[in-house]
C-alpha cells in the first residue's frame, strides 16, 4: 500500500444529525475526535448540527466554536407569532438566526469552505432529501443551507428551494445520511443527540393557549425523531449521545446546562469510540507506525 493512503487511514467523515439548541454537545465531541486523533476534511451537518458542521467548515478553531456555543443567547432566535404560524407555517420567521449565521459567516458560499461541507434538509413536496455543497450548489449562501436544514416544521416557516419545499433534515431517513460523502470510501461517523421523556407540570398561556400547546407539540415531535430506532444497517457507525431531559427546543438553556452538554458530548465519544469503533485504534497504530518508519529511513 501507498505511504499516501497508510497516513490517511484515521481520517472520517463526521455527520452531526440534529441537536437544535443543544449546539454545546457538539464541541465535546470535536475535543473528543482531537484527542483521538482523527482527522476530516468532508463535513455534514443536518439540522442543529448544521450549524457547528457550518462554522467548522468555515475555519472557526474549536475555541470560537465553544465561545458561540456557551455565550450566544439561543431567545434571540425564538419567535411567537400566530399571524405567522398561519401564514408562513411557523411561529418564527427564522429570519433573525439566519442573519445571525450570515454574519458568523461573513456572507460566504459552500465554494468559499475551507473544509467540504454537506447541508441535509429534507423536501416536503418530494419526500426526498436535498443537498447543499461544494459540488451541487457552490453559489448558494451556507447561512441560507442552513436555515433551510433547520426549518423545525411549526416553529420556522417553511422556505422554497427551485421546486423544494424545505423542512428540517432530521425527517430524512438514515439512508440519506449514510453515503461516501468523501467519493474515496473514508468512513463515515453519525453523530446522534437523543433526549429523554421528561414529566413537568403543563404550563399554558393564559391569553393564547395555542401557542403553549404548538410550543409543546414541537417538542413532542423533536424528542420523539431523537429517539427513532437506529437501523441495524448502520448502527456500527453511530454514536448515541444521551442529552437526558435537554430538549431540542429550549432556547433559554442556562450556562450550566450547556456546560453538562458539552462534558456529555466528550465523554461519550472517549467511551464509545475506542470500544465500538476497533478500526479508529487500529488505523491510529498502522499510522504511527508507518510515521515512525518514515522517519527512521530518513535518518538512516
Amino acid at each position: 500500500m501507498l505511504l499516501s493512503q497508510e497516513l490517511t487511514k484515521n481520517q472520517i467523515v463526521p455527520i452531526f444529525s440534529g441537536g437544535g439548541t443543544r449546539l454545546p454537545c457538539y464541541i465535546g465531541i470535536l475535543q473528543a475526535l482531537e484527542e483521538l486523533e482523527l482527522k476530516f476534511s468532508h463535513v455534514v451537518g443536518v439540522s442543529g448540527g448544521s450549524i457547528v458542521a457550518a462554522l467548522l467548515a468555515d475555519g472557526k478553531n474549536r475555541d470560537e466554536l465553544k465561545k458561540l456555543a456557551l455565550e450566544t443567547d439561543f431567545k434571540q432566535f425564538r419567535g411567537f407569532s400566530v399571524v405567522n404560524l398561519i401564514r408562513t407555517g411557523g411561529l418564527s420567521s427564522g429570519d433573525t438566526f439566519e442573519n445571525w449565521m450570515d454574519t458568523q459567516l461573513q456572507g460566504r458560499t459552500f465554494a468559499e469552505m475551507q473544509l467540504d461541507l454537506h447541508v441535509l434538509a429534507t423536501d416536503i413536496n418530494g419526500g426526498g432529501p436535498v443537498v447543499f455543497n461544494r459540488a451541487n450548489t457552490p453559489d448558494v449562501k451556507v447561512s441560507t443551507a442552513v436555515r433551510y436544514s433547520m426549518s423545525i416544521p411549526l416553529l420556522f416557516s417553511f422556505k422554497t428551494f427551485k421546486n423544494h419545499v424545505m423542512a428540517d433534515g432530521v425527517i430524512l431517513a438514515e439512508d440519506a445520511l449514510h453515503q461516501d460523502w468523501s467519493g474515496r470510501g473514508i468512513p463515515v461517523i453519525c453523530f446522534r443527540l437523543k433526549s429523554e421523556n421528561e414529566d413537568k407540570p403543563v404550563k399554558t398561556r393564559r391569553l393564547f393557549p395555542l401557542v403553549s400547546y404548538i410550543t409543546m407539540l414541537i417538542q413532542t415531535f423533536m424528542s420523539a425523531m431523537s429517539r427513532e430506532y437506529v437501523h441495524a444497517q448502520y448502527w456500527h457507525n453511530t454514536v448515541l449521545i444521551n442529552t437526558g431531559n435537554i430538549s431540542s427546543v429550549d432556547f433559554s438553556l442556562p450556562l450550566e446546562k450547556k456546560l453538562q452538554l458539552l462534558d456529555q458530548g466528550y465523554n461519550t465519544v472517549m467511551a464509545v469510540i475506542p470500544q465500538k469503533f476497533n478500526w479508529v485504534v487500529e488505523q491510529q497504530i498502522q499510522t504511527k507506525l508507518v510515521q515512525n518508519n518514515k522517519f527512521n529511513y530518513t535518518q538512516q
